[in-house]
């Protein structure tokens, strides 16, 4: 890829020689050139803006000066060259030379005359930039950079620019900067990393923030205990797929606290699955029920119990049954609605079984599915409510 960026301030975007973008540049995977915009101006001062027209604060770039550059750039001129700011290791095979993993690029932006350069104009009036624009611009040959100051560039240079280029109005937030030159390296960055082979681990960018729609969660590395603080236990398991739902949860969490409308979108576009929904959805709930159930049944049937009510949607993080002394409660519900209907003695003992966990079942749902999930249960009493 190559970028031509063209500013008042070239000193600005020295970043762009070092650490990742360097190497790149160094491995000739990115070619960077820089062009002072007063190399077009004319006149002692080379001026390169004036006054609105029709009156008003501060000045307009002027469309001359801007029109001859991005000419002279899309007819080839190379601008000054940045070469990488230190030279970086290349004798170490990165992950995705060992592990043999062939590179996987992005979707390109097919909108347009895809032969021309792309013209990225940044401006708080343009379009928001989105990872989903990194990643199409990821394939482009050739992207050009305008960086305007002031009340901005003239309209008329973009109108003219189409000839040339796609041009693209771009912003990086709702905020105003006192130039472009910033956005142009937070939009480089973005770009850049995304071509591959700069990134030694391609899912590294393939599980970013914003890839899937969604932040990306918190991340946690050596020591397991820091200062006190330990790392999630589920990081130190070994178990890949519950590693993997606890990271895809954490993101789901984040972001619906972060950026609640991130998760709206997701939701509309249909690429949330029925546990990422349940992720979302659930709500911490405690039922508390007593019950008449056989001994018996209960030691043989307890281990199922959890199973069960994982599949009627109501995974259960604690449940603790004990047996209740009926004597000292005369007015116990669920005895008298046995004598009620029984003639005989009770001969089963009653339980309480109480049920803590995550679901998106009504209350009342939640707490037929607990007795559903206890051996043989006919007489009950009890309710789930949310927990606090």
């Amino acid at each position: 890829m190559r970028l031509d960026v063209v500013t008042i301030f070239p000193d600005y975007l020295d970043p762009l020689r070092h650490a990742l973008l360097g190497k790149a540049i160094e491995q000739g995977i990115l070619s960077v050139g820089v062009h002072d915009l007063r190399d077009w101006a004319t006149g002692n001062h080379k001026s390169v803006d004036a006054p609105p027209l029709g009156g008003g604060p501060g000045m307009v770039m002027l469309p001359e000066v801007w029109g001859n550059a991005l000419d002279e750039i899309a007819a080839g001129r190379a601008g000054t060259q940045l070469d990488t700011a230190a030279a970086h290791r290349n004798d170490k095979l990165r992950h995705d030379d060992v592990a043999r993993v062939a590179p996987r690029p992005y979707a390109a932006d097919t909108a347009g005359d895809v032969d021309k350069p792309l013209l990225l104009v940044p401006t708080p009036a343009g379009e928001p930039f989105t990872q989903a624009d990194a990643q199409a611009w990821s394939r482009e040959e050739h992207i050009v950079f305008a960086c305007g100051r002031y009340e901005g560039i003239d309209q008329r240079v973009f109108e003219d620019a189409e000839k040339n280029y796609r041009v693209r109005e771009v912003s990086i937030g709702d905020y105003v900067l006192i130039g472009g030159e910033v956005a142009v390296l937070v939009i480089a960055e973005a770009v850049t990393r995304l071509i591959p082979g700069v990134l030694g681990n391609t899912v590294s960018h393939e599980e970013d923030s914003f890839s899937d729609g969604l932040l990306e969660g918190p991340s946690y590395t050596k020591p397991r205990t820091w200062r006190g603080i330990d790392a999630p236990e589920v990081l130190l398991s070994g178990d890949h797929g519950k590693i993997a739902r606890w990271r895809r949860d954490q993101s789901l969490g984040r972001t619906q606290r972060v950026r609640p409308d991130l998760i709206e979108r997701a939701r509309a576009e249909g690429i949330l699955d029925k546990d990422d929904l349940f992720t979302l959805d659930a709500r911490e709930v405690s039922t508390d029920i007593g019950v008449i159930m056989s001994a018996t049944a209960w030691e043989k049937h307890q281990n199922k119990v959890a199973k069960k009510l994982r599949r009627a949607g109501y995974p259960a993080e604690r449940i603790d049954t004990q047996v209740m002394d009926t004597s000292c409660q005369p007015d116990n519900v669920v005895v008298n609605q046995f004598f009620a209907a029984e003639n005989g003695p009770l001969l089963d003992p009653v339980y309480r079984v109480v049920v803590q966990g995550r679901t998106t079942l009504t209350p009342q749902q939640a707490t037929q599915a607990v007795v559903n999930a206890l051996p043989g249960v006919e007489y009950w009493y009890g309710s789930t409510v949310e927990r606090r």
